[in-house]
């Protein structure tokens, strides 16, 4: 199985960074995993909805350049899953031939609405709000900690 992670923005805490690097290792034993970092587009202090948008799409067109396989938005709107959850819909898209699940986060102003329209399905964290470096890290945990659960793996409670 191929995962994908697709972000824009970097993340800027030696923290985050280090966290993310050790979910990172800990996917290579069930995974082959990329993370494709994008450049968030700069904006305005108070941008206006039209800076918004553009930037969205530019973002946007980049991210669709990358994305492939089953793809799964990061958005408010998206569906919430339970950890076990998550851990059915990956091992399911393995049963059905898919080789390659891409996760995308868009930028802290959200995703292009052509990005969420091209996910086999829209996944959301939470319906609490959390600062947008957490995004990448807890997502990336739920993915590991979705393959401990497909494996039987001890780490999920």
């Amino acid at each position: 199985m191929n995962i994908e992670l697709i972000v824009v923005g970097k993340l800027k805490e030696d923290y985050l960074r280090s966290a993310c690097a050790e979910y990172i290792k800990r996917l290579g034993r069930y995974c082959t995993f990329t993370l494709h970092e994008l450049d968030e587009c700069r904006l305005s202090d108070s941008p206006s909805e039209k800076e918004t948008e553009a930037a969205l799409k530019k973002e946007g067109e980049q991210i669709r350049k990358l994305a492939r396989g089953m793809i799964i938005p990061m958005c408010i709107e998206g569906e919430q899953l339970t950890s076990c959850e998550l851990a059915e819909k990956i091992s399911s898209a393995g049963v059905d031939g898919v080789s390659t699940i891409t996760f995308i986060i868009g930028s802290s102003f959200g995703l292009a609405p052509e990005v969420k329209a091209m996910g086999d399905m829209k996944l959301s964290m939470s319906k609490m709000t959390f600062p947008h470096q957490l995004a990448r890290v807890m997502l990336l945990e739920q993915i590991y900690r979705s393959f401990q659960i497909i494996s039987g793996g001890k780490y999920h409670k």
